[in-house]
């Protein structure tokens, strides 16, 4: 069985009640339910923090554990180099998620520095990016 981490950062443990124009209205976990239930036969870790540092530690535990990394890194892909250099370091794919569009978002908001370094990134599917990611890693057509 392929195992997978799902890696949130800043904020997104507010998803649902943050924004709901942006993110919309969906609690993260709830969402998590409908992608365990759409891909059964994987095993499906969820790590969230607002912490730089402890996202940056989960993806190195991560390496030898699992098949692949989600991350959203949520405010940290435009700012954190350490998170980037991380992701550069480990030995496992890592795919890339935003919810929303973050090349229609505000100036600071277009440059992922965390994308750089991932292998895929998707940006502005809402929360179905997940799913893509998933498959993506995963060898699936899309």
């Amino acid at each position: 069985m392929k195992k997978i981490l799902i890696l949130n950062g800043p904020n997104l443990n507010l998803l649902g009640k943050r924004e709901p124009e942006i993110y919309g209205r969906v609690p993260f976990e709830t969402y998590l339910n409908s992608l365990k239930a759409e891909f059964p036969d994987i095993q499906l870790d969820y790590y969230q923090s607002n912490h730089e540092g402890f996202l940056i530690d989960k993806l190195q535990e991560a390496e030898g554990v699992y098949d692949g990394v989600v991350m959203n890194p949520g405010g940290y892909a435009h700012t954190s180099i350490a998170l980037a250099d991380c992701v550069r370091a480990i030995d496992i794919p890592v795919i890339e998620v935003h919810i929303s569009d973050i090349s229609l978002r505000e100036p600071y908001r277009r440059h992922s520095f965390t994308a750089e370094a991932c292998k895929k990134c998707f940006s502005g599917y809402g929360l179905e990016g997940y799913a893509l990611a998933l498959r993506e890693l995963l060898g699936i057509q899309l």
